[in-house]
């Protein structure tokens, strides 16, 4: 696989996060200021206003982007063959008009739904599928998408202008839920020159409820049904306009009180949970694979001593950092899978709190003295964790100085191949989908960019690695490929090269009196496909 482009990377995750991203993927968490070009909720009964807690500066490209408002944006905007329920991520047909007859076969054949057009009225046409599928295949391109299909499927062909048929490589079964991932986007509008680069800007034309009307990276994004979709998931609402709020309480401030301008938030942080519900709005977490990792720089010494990464997270106060800065909305990390996944098993290393076999672990690599410069996004809930981590190194007599910034500034240090120790940032591989193939491929693959800035791809261990992943995704015995799920997982954890230190929980708000339907998410965003203004 190519070298991903960390230019073309920071460009359509914006974030992070993901987030992850980089919350994003990381969750895509950049920064902005609170919105100044709201129209406001008011009386207006039509629309839906709401407070999104992530940058709306990332890529709008579906192809490329890891951005949390993007990718939860293009939800309402696009459609795949597939798309899959935001709380059960069961498939179901969207522009195809049925699931696959049979998941283990290596040829998958889709008829689109007759009458679906783009938003500017064009019909949609299996051109346009083979199109999406030509840019996600390409290895060229190396677009984020890639990872997910590339490994498994062979290409994607035009039977006639309705039909399409998917040729894979090798019976997966998981790729049904996956096809959610790969929002068909027209060939008319996107084969254009520079269209990339308008996507990524913000164009954004699909087949979905909704369309966009205007889009304002540091402000808000709006959208309007789109009065000829035919689909199985139509607008429920006649305007919505999303927010960007990075600010904690302002975002906050923006749902609170008798003249909140919003009915809905997400991100909403811990410390305010009990007092938004005393003001009658409904507060609902999701538990998944949100969660704060370290990543270590193992090309800058001790750091490439597994030793001294074990000690870092062993010294962690995991308990401390629950209770103080998640209120209790989250968990210590037992494997890089949550507890609630259904693949998780605890790892052959957990980093139990434990700061007598840290120092016992710095001293056997032969480290003393050691100084570390903690660089972290300034995702709110990120920063809230740092004093206990810092406080938990410098208890084993590691100095540490916390250094969080703007999540764009973090990753752009790392393209330009500035040198770093540690970093601290948020992910949810869960915007993605949930099958552990896709959640481990996100991160560890092979010319990915989260292995360029690790430094570690090209060593015995990661290329050990990558095979026994390779080798999983293959398997068709599903009590053999969770084997060898579980045998990577040990790697990964014993490694401790990207790895979580705690699991969270996400929590949304919304007012029930003036919002239904709403159901609260695991992974950054929010789906409103489902939700009425009361």
């Amino acid at each position: 696989m190519s070298r991903l482009s960390r230019r073309d990377f920071l460009r359509y995750s914006g974030a992070t996060g993901a987030a992850a991203f980089i919350a994003t993927t990381v969750a895509a968490c950049s920064g902005g200021p609170a919105s100044t070009g709201s129209v406001g909720a008011g009386s207006d009964t039509d629309l839906i206003t709401a407070v999104i807690g992530y940058g709306n500066d990332g890529s709008w490209d579906p192809t490329q982007t890891a951005s949390a408002f993007a990718m939860a944006a293009n939800n309402h905007i696009y459609e795949g063959l597939l798309e899959t329920d935001p709380i059960t991520r069961e498939p179901y047909p969207a522009l195809a008009t049925a699931l696959p007859s049979d998941v283990n076969a290596t040829r998958w054949t889709f008829t689109l739904r007759q009458g679906a057009t783009w938003h500017d009225g064009k019909p949609v046409t299996a051109d346009d599928v083979v199109f999406t599928f030509q840019r996600i295949l390409d290895p060229e391109a190396n677009v984020l998408t890639g990872s997910f299909f590339r490994p498994f499927l062979e290409e994607v062909k035009k039977v006639d202008d309705r039909t399409v048929e998917l040729v894979f490589k090798f019976p997966f079964p998981d790729a049904a839920p996956r096809l959610s991932i790969a929002k068909i986007m027209p060939k008319h509008v996107f084969s254009q020159p520079g269209a990339w680069d308008a996507a990524k800007g913000g164009k954004a034309v699909g087949s979905g409820p909704y369309r966009q009307t205007a889009h304002n990276p540091k402000s808000n994004t709006t959208f309007e049904a789109y009065a000829g979709y035919n689909g199985p998931r139509p607008a429920t609402a006649k305007k919505m306009n999303w927010l960007t709020i990075v600010d904690a309480s302002a975002r906050v401030a923006k749902i609170s009180g008798a003249s909140a301008e919003a009915q809905i938030a997400d991100n909403v942080p811990y410390a305010n949970i009990e007092q938004l519900r005393q003001q009658g709005l409904t507060v609902e977490g999701g538990k998944g694979m949100n969660h704060m990792f370290l990543m270590f720089n193992t090309a800058t010494k001790p750091f490439d001593d597994v030793r001294v990464r074990q000690a870092l997270h062993y010294a962690i106060d995991k308990r401390k950092m629950i209770e103080v800065a998640l209120k209790g909305h989250g968990s210590a990390s037992s494997s890089f899978l949550n507890e609630q996944h259904p693949d998780h098993r605890r790892a052959a290393t957990v980093y139990d709190h434990d700061p007598a076999k840290a120092k016992a672990l710095l001293a056997e690599a032969g480290v003393k003295d050691l100084s570390i410069n903690l660089m972290s996004v300034n995702v709110s809930w990120i920063v809230d964790c740092l004093p206990t981590i810092a406080a938990s190194w410098e208890a084993i007599g590691v100095k540490t100085t916390l250094e969080p910034q703007e999540t764009t500034a973090v990753f752009t240090k790392m393209d330009q191949s500035q040198d770093y120790q540690v970093v601290a940032a948020a992910s949810n591989p869960n915007q993605f989908g949930m099958d552990a193939d896709l959640i481990l491929h996100y991160n560890y693959v092979p010319g990915g960019v989260w292995m360029k800035y690790t430094k570690w791809a090209e060593s015995d261990d990661a290329k050990k690695l990558f095979a026994l992943m390779d080798q999983a995704t293959r398997e068709l015995d599903q009590a053999k490929r969770r084997e060898l799920i579980h045998s990577y997982l040990d790697v990964i954890a014993e490694q401790a090269v990207l790895y979580p230190v705690v699991h969270t929980e996400l929590m949304t708000a919304w007012d029930p009196k003036k919002l239904s339907g709403i159901r609260a998410q695991a992974y950054p965003g929010i789906s409103l496909l489902q939700a009425r203004r009361a």
